[in-house]
């Protein structure tokens, strides 16, 4: 494969003088191939060996991707919007440049000016790309958060980034009205769906007195964006401390070339659906970057409040969603419902991140659609920098290989090479670093000195390899469980859990132990039809000593409702932890 080159200003009144860089080499996506099996790689080691993406000096994502699609193709669709409710909307590329150039004009208006940072709380409405590609355009800094959040997490994330302008919506203002008088950074505070009182207004400006106009942003050349200019910062989920700041680039959308071309195996007319919050990274992995590089079409689907996962087969079936990636515990969900009772012939490829996957569910899934559900790994901090890529061998639980582009090795202790089938820390090389990996911490020397250590990345996270080099998720550092001597990753044991009829969700942590130290216990939300009792308890730890290693079984099962999760989704077993160990403080 050819290495990647991209544009670097094209638009009018643009980011800045091109580069004398070919506009048709960023388009040139690989044919259409519906319905076969030639993907966007054909040969893992040959495009891992020729793939890179050379990043120009300057670079802006809403100038040089979507204000170029609108000008190859001014009817190109970027996306297709619904509801619960059934509305819908439908938005070409040169809708999004017109849309995106009026909200930078608005935002200028209010202050906002490159390098300021923007905090912007929306649910999945068309505006959330609207206002991100506008505050792109104009070199501004912004922080996309979920609704979700309370006003003590808003107030948190404000005075850590010493935010300008909060942008949300009706339903949220009042939590930032809570807060807005504990912020002294906080100078703006904008609504995009209606007027009220000492808030900026989207709507009016747009209608009253007089239309904003479309006209693109004219940006001096002292004020072009650079590739290594701050654009995104994210607040990890974090399981035990409060949310640290993740510093993107304007590079970081090109990181996610990888993401989506590769992983997603996305081509130019696929109808692409993600399913996430636009709150988090997994947003920007899926609902945005890599695939309007790519020349796909979004599919977003807001639903709020009561949500049944169930409601999204019908809706994969009317649009004829081609590209699908979901959360492990939506498919989970989803597997409960027949799925051959829906059409979903149009569905060619399917992805999940956001945590390990459990063999069963791939299994359930397959059988169900015919297609194998392909892992990718990374964080936050990432790009999609492990994958089961379509061109390799589907290993059911495996995280896959590097991606191209990345240097991914398993460390010890000592930042040394660990050997086949040794548990290692997931370390990427920063020398140089890849597009898409996080700057730094933002404010946060103490997490950067642990994270980045002799050339190297850190995640956090720790794998084995096997003889093929597929790499194996093991768990978070902190969520290893050493018991008799025995080191024991969560997920094994979940997966086992979740592969018994009667479980639907499981946590598996270590607790405290008088004798062994520590005791590997499960928190299990059960099906449907089935009840807690002392003889479910004897058969679920049965089923799991025949399922898996018997040193891992769970010796303790608490049966709950639910399991407490991040704001993302994912399992706080931290949580878990500490409950264990103060009730075993209080029994001493």
């Amino acid at each position: 494969m050819e290495n990647l080159y991209v544009p670097s200003g094209f638009s009018d009144g643009n980011n800045g003088k091109a580069d004398n860089i070919e506009m048709d080499i960023l388009f040139n996506t690989p044919a259409d191939s519906m319905g076969q099996e030639q993907h966007n790689m054909e040969d893992y080691e040959q495009t891992k060996a020729a793939f890179k993406i050379d990043v120009p000096e300057y670079f802006n994502f809403g100038y040089d991707v979507v204000d170029a699609w609108a000008k190859k193709d001014r009817n190109k669709l970027a996306m297709i919007w619904t509801n619960q409710q059934g509305e819908e909307k439908k938005f070409s590329f040169l809708d999004m440049a017109n849309l995106s150039n009026q909200a930078a004009n608005v935002l200028l208006k209010y202050g906002i000016n490159k390098g300021d940072r923007v905090l912007i709380m929306l649910p999945r409405i068309p505006e959330w790309w609207i206002f991100v590609v506008g505050l792109i355009k104009l070199g501004a800094v912004y922080c996309p958060c979920p609704t979700m959040l309370t006003p003590r997490d808003i107030q948190y994330r404000v005075n850590q980034g010493e935010f300008k302008m909060v942008i949300t919506n009706l339903e949220n203002t009042s939590k930032i009205e809570e807060i807005c008088n504990e912020c002294p950074t906080l100078s703006c505070r904008f609504v995009v769906d209606g007027e009220l009182e000492g808030w900026a207004s989207w709507p009016y400006e747009l209608l009253y007195p007089a239309p904003v106009s479309h006209k693109s942003v004219s940006i001096p050349d002292e004020q072009r964006t650079k590739s290594t200019d701050p654009m995104l910062i994210y607040f990890t989920s974090g399981t035990a401390a409060e949310p640290k700041m993740v510093l993107h680039n304007h590079a970081h959308p090109l990181g996610q070339i990888v993401t989506a071309r590769f992983w997603q195996d996305l081509k130019s007319n696929d109808l692409h659906f993600t399913v996430t919050d636009t709150g988090w990274a997994k947003c920007g992995w899926g609902k945005i970057f890599g695939q309007w590089i790519e020349g796909a079409c979004l599919f977003v689907y807001n639903f709020h409040g009561k949500f049944n996962a169930t409601e999204l087969l019908p809706l994969l079936e009317k649009y004829q969603v081609t590209t699908f990636c979901c959360p492990p515990t939506i498919y989970r969900m989803l597997i409960l419902a027949d799925l051959k009772k829906f059409d979903l012939t149009s569905l060619r490829h399917c992805t999940s991140a956001g945590e390990p996957l459990n063999p069963e569910v791939i299994r359930v899934w397959k059988e169900g659609t015919g297609l194998t559900i392909r892992e990718g790994y990374g964080q936050s901090e990432t790009c999609c920098c492990v994958a089961s890529f379509p061109c390799l061998e589907a290993r059911p639980g495996s995280m896959g290989k590097p991606s191209p582009g990345w240097t991914v090795e398993l460390h010890d202790e000592d930042g040394k090479p660990v050997g086949v089938r040794e548990e290692g820390r997931i370390a990427i090389s920063v020398t140089p670093p890849p597009p898409g990996l996080i700057v730094e911490y933002v404010d946060n020397p103490e997490e950067n000195a642990k994270s980045f250590v002799n050339g190297w990345y850190y995640t956090g996270d720790k794998a084995y390899k096997d003889e093929d080099g597929f790499f194996w998720f093991i768990g978070r550092d902190d969520d290893v469980i050493k018991s008799s001597g025995y080191r024991i990753g969560p997920f094994e044991v979940e997966s086992a859990l979740i592969e018994h009829p009667a479980v639907q969700e499981a946590a598996v942590v270590g607790a405290p132990d008088r004798i062994r130290g520590l005791i590997v216990k499960a928190f299990v939300v059960l099906n449907k039809g089935y009840t807690p009792s002392d003889s479910l308890v004897k058969e679920i730890k049965s089923f799991v000593k025949r399922t898996t290693a018997p040193y891992k079984y769970p010796r303790a099962i608490e049966f709950v409702t639910e399991l407490p999760k991040t704001h993302s989704g994912k399992i706080r077993r931290a949580e878990l932890r500490e409950r264990e160990l103060r009730k075993y403080r209080e029994l001493k």
